[in-house]
């Protein structure tokens, strides 16, 4: 078994040993997580099962321990997660966004604020049904905004959210038709695909921030484009300063901090 085939079996071991250990009744989850500019903690949102649950487990195994901040944007969020930039590795282990993935937990509650927790993920051309990176994540930094922009958001956010169901509808139904063995002249499918995204149109309609949100992008700042297509999953409690402080490190053209920002231990910590 090579490095890399070893790297993911100990992971898969190691997801198995911890699924039994997720939090019981109202109890909340905190994560301390100490970097070297400082601690930032973070509480884990119940209400988004399939994500808290992971990050615990990839937690307690210590798989974050070492890892780098790997993307850092000033104004916009801090990325970190990815397992080739862990320290002490002999040699680079497979970019985390092209391993396992998480179904997406969408929740309007729990949106891009300064200081969200949200799982990243790989693009929607080739992620139509925007499942999040098993392992990385970004907090987010943010602006502040004003009525005209969110307005401007939220009509960006609507047209990406229709493009996507739109791409997952004509791709179940070439599904479908694959499987059956049936072929059909393309404009049938997409006129099979027209009339149910009528139907979704129908039911669902346009995507609006509410007063919450327009008040906290307001007054805290947040990141509100990426509403309703990235899973929130939690959010930091303590340390926004040391947020502000990794984002406003010196960076590369590809958005890698000149000096490396590591994340030297993660724990859970319940209240």
């Amino acid at each position: 078994m090579n490095r890399t085939a070893r790297f993911f079996f100990i992971i898969v071991v190691q997801l198995l040993l911890f699924a039994c250990q997720a939090p019981a009744g109202n109890e909340k989850i905190m994560v301390s997580m100490q970097t070297t500019l400082g601690e930032i903690k973070l509480v884990l949102y119940d209400e988004t099962p399939l994500h808290r649950d992971n990050f615990i487990r990839l937690v307690k195994s210590g798989y974050f321990d070492g890892i780098l901040f790997h993307r850092v944007i000033r104004d916009f969020m801090i990325q970190a997660g990815d397992p080739s930039t862990k320290t002490g590795q002999a040699e680079p282990l497979p970019d985390s966004m092209r391993t396992f993935t998480i179904p997406a937990e969408f929740r309007k509650e729990f949106f891009h604020k300064k200081g969200a927790l949200a799982a990243a993920r790989q693009g929607n051309n080739v992620n139509p049904e925007m499942r999040s990176s098993g392992t990385q994540f970004y907090i987010v930094q943010g602006i502040r905004y004003g009525q005209d922009e969110l307005a401007a958001a939220e009509k960006q956010i609507d047209a990406n959210i229709k493009q996507s169901v739109y791409t997952r509808i004509f791709n179940r139904i070439a599904d479908s038709l694959r499987v059956a063995g049936a072929e059909i002249p393309q404009s049938e499918m997409l006129e099979l695909a027209n009339s149910r995204m009528f139907s979704y149109l129908s039911s669902s309609g346009d995507f609006k921030f509410s007063d919450e949100q327009i008040s906290q992008y307001q007054s805290l700042g947040g990141v509100p484009r990426l509403d309703g297509t990235y899973t929130v999953f939690g959010e930091v409690i303590e340390g926004l300063d040391i947020v502000d402080k990794i984002a406003g490190v010196p960076t590369s053209e590809t958005d890698r901090p000149l000096t490396d920002v590591k994340i030297i231990k993660m724990k859970i910590v319940t209240r």
